[in-house]
């Protein structure tokens, strides 16, 4: 008999992606990044936590807040096909599913926990500033990595396509932000993997802006380099 079922939302992820836009399409192509996930009351219990630093990454299963579909479709178009073959949904992973619940394997790098709070801090992580998380467990080598197995239209890791280089302006601006050097980093492994969408992979006169940390980034392509022009504050 069919039956439906409540989640409960135990944390929030904090992360540096603002917007969708520019999210790596899969967790550890962009290693640098950093992110924090919060645990909700009650779960923010110290022993909730106990044992889990002996771990050095983590399946997070998480809603997509921000793509719930509004009707069922059996089929989508995934990015990694070029955005122009339907895939059945169940094949992908994309986020306009039957139940928008995803799946992402992240590194731990700290567990702090204490009576007031439980923070585990995280890096490699695909996922939008305020992620819903409903549940956590730990990544299993043994089980959870299989080299023998296939992985249909998306057999190989995506590769950076471009040469990410900054503009003399916008040198300048990293230069006097608070932790410039490690957001600049950020910005090469992110915008290195050409977060445009699918059907424009050629040279084109467009300029693009996606929000990452506080920033407003402004960067065009041209001649297979991406070129980061202007890093604006948000008020």
């Amino acid at each position: 008999m069919k039956k439906d079922w409540n989640l409960q939302t135990i944390g929030i992820i904090h992360s540096p992606f603002k917007q969708k836009f520019g999210i790596p399409r899969q967790s550890g192509l962009a290693p640098t990044v950093k992110a924090t996930l919060e645990l909700y009351p009650p779960y923010n219990h110290p022993d909730s936590v106990a044992g889990l630093s002996q771990f050095s990454h983590l399946w997070l299963s998480f809603i997509f807040h921000q793509a719930i579909a509004k009707k069922w479709n059996p089929s989508v178009r995934p990015p990694r096909l070029g955005g122009n073959k339907k895939m059945g949904v169940f094949a992908t992973r994309s986020p306009y599913r039957a139940n928008p619940l995803g799946l992402s394997v992240v590194k731990l790098e700290q567990v702090k926990a204490d009576k007031k709070e439980v923070i585990l801090h995280l890096s490699g992580i695909d996922l939008l500033d305020q992620t819903p998380i409903v549940d956590i467990k730990p990544y299993i080598k043994y089980s959870d990595c299989l080299p023998s197995a296939q992985s249909g239209f998306a057999q190989k890791k995506p590769q950076a396509v471009l040469e990410v280089v900054f503009s003399e302006y916008a040198q300048q601006k990293l230069s006097m932000i608070d932790n410039g050097e490690t957001i600049q980093m950020v910005l090469k492994e992110v915008l290195a993997l050409d977060p445009r969408p699918a059907y424009r992979t050629q040279d084109d006169e467009h300029s693009y802006g996606l929000v990452l940390f506080d920033l407003d980034v402004h960067w065009k392509i041209k001649k297979e380099k991406l070129i980061v022009l202007d890093l604006k504050k948000l008020s």
